[in-house]
């Protein structure tokens, strides 16, 4: 780090991602704040800095600091890290001191880290920290199983849905998926045990305390009924007349049901699936152009191109935090847009940069897989340098927007 962004860090005060400490700060409450930058997107703390940004410097020699640093990062943060460390002069009318800098990765890969505090007991106990705005605290139940979806060591969409079973599952789509899609032989309709036996072996069922509980891959995919255990299951999707939310919307849709459509011969659509009810939502509220060319040949050409629009609806279906449970998938249309949010942030290691270069991560590898298998989903991961960003240059010259936010992520179409 360079003296400059040193003092640009200390000017703008402390963030989401930079935190100011004495080196005299106990080791518990230190390896608390390195915990909890770890678990969001690393960041700086800078000792040796008051929170009102004077600088007191370190007060230990600095290599005793750093020795104490890497202690700590090691014995009080599991699993076990080692920052970045360095050391800058600060020239202050006191004369010269220096600050202490940790730096932490923002794509640390083994989330969540925990640190390692005393209890009222005085016995050690390791509790998951997260920073939210300039503070750090404990992360709830539903946080802490976020960031190990993030890290990859759970699987959300191979998790049981508690109360489910093969009977709130649609026999008829997966039959279709088995027997048409994958092209193999499935049970007929009546032999339940065997239909159990297949959907256990394929993840989409798991077999607990003796019963056969259907998956969230499942229930999402092929459910009767989806929200019914997964209330967040579903598009809320709105046409607005202008450039901002309204009440006065051309329309307003909940659209709800499984994802996998029920397809008939030639691929015909006879029961739409979710993304396609999107897909419908989309058509009846974007214009169509249409004019007849000097050889007299009709043309026509739409607000947006159906190929961008599906992949962008599809990359919010498979790749949402489904253990966001207090919200859809928003689908909105505007005068000058069309914008898809989908709940949580990307999964670990992806960024938009790679994103945009065609970086295959799922964070639920199973609906991706039979997304595939119904060819909503490019084998070679492209979508999204091929059909969303290509795809809108071809049609109009404009560039999608993506974009990350704090707990979710959007993608912008531009009329």
């Amino acid at each position: 780090m360079l003296k400059t962004e040193l003092a640009e860090l200390v000017r703008n005060g402390e963030s989401s991602g930079l935190e100011f400490k004495r080196d005299d700060i106990r080791p518990e409450h230190l390896a608390k704040e390195i915990a909890a930058l770890l678990n969001l997107e690393g960041g700086h703390i800078l000792l040796g800095v008051e929170k009102d940004g004077t600088v007191s410097g370190l007060n230990r020699e600095p290599a005793k600091a750093e020795e104490w640093v890497m202690d700590i990062g090691r014995q009080h943060i599991q699993p076990p890290v080692i920052p970045y460390w360095e050391t800058l002069p600060w020239e202050g009318t006191e004369g010269t001191k220096r600050v202490g800098i940790i730096s932490l990765p923002a794509d640390a890969p083994d989330k969540p880290y925990k640190a390692k505090v005393k209890t009222e007991k005085r016995k050690n106990a390791w509790v998951t920290m997260i920073r939210v705005g300039t503070t750090s605290r404990h992360a709830s139940r539903e946080e802490e199983a976020r960031l190990y979806q993030s890290s990859g060591l759970m699987r959300y969409d191979i998790k049981a849905a508690p109360g489910s079973s093969l009977q709130e599952l649609d026999l008829r789509r997966l039959e279709n998926y088995f027997r048409d899609i994958r092209q193999q032989s499935c049970p007929a309709p009546e032999e339940e045990d065997d239909w159990i036996r297949l959907l256990i072996n394929t993840d989409l069922m798991l077999a607990e305390r003796g019963k056969a509980i259907a998956t969230t891959a499942a229930v999402l995919l092929f459910g009767k009924r989806p929200n019914h255990f997964l209330p967040q299951a579903g598009i809320t999707a709105a046409a607005y007349p202008e450039t901002e939310k309204d009440y006065a919307a051309r329309e307003r849709a909940m659209l709800r049901g499984p994802i996998a459509p029920l397809l008939g011969a030639n691929d015909q659509i006879l029961d739409n699936g979710l993304i396609e009810q999107a897909m419908d939502f989309v058509r009846r509220n974007i214009a169509v152009d249409a004019w007849i060319d000097d050889g007299g040949q009709r043309h026509e050409k739409r607000d947006y191109p159906l190929e961008a629009v599906r992949e962008t609806l599809v990359n919010a279906i498979a790749h949402r935090d489904y253990s966001i449970t207090v919200t859809d998938i928003e689908l909105s249309l505007y005068s000058d847009r069309l914008e898809a949010v989908s709940p949580g942030r990307l999964p670990n290691t992806v960024t938009v940069e790679k994103m945009m270069q065609g970086y295959r991560a799922a964070r639920n590898e199973l609906i991706k897989e039979v997304l595939r298998d119904y060819r909503y989903v490019e084998a070679t991961g492209l979508g999204v340098p091929r059909k969303i960003i290509r795809g809108m240059r071809e049609h109009n010259g404009t560039e999608p927007d993506l974009v990350e936010g704090e707990d979710q992520f959007t993608v912008r179409l531009w009329k």
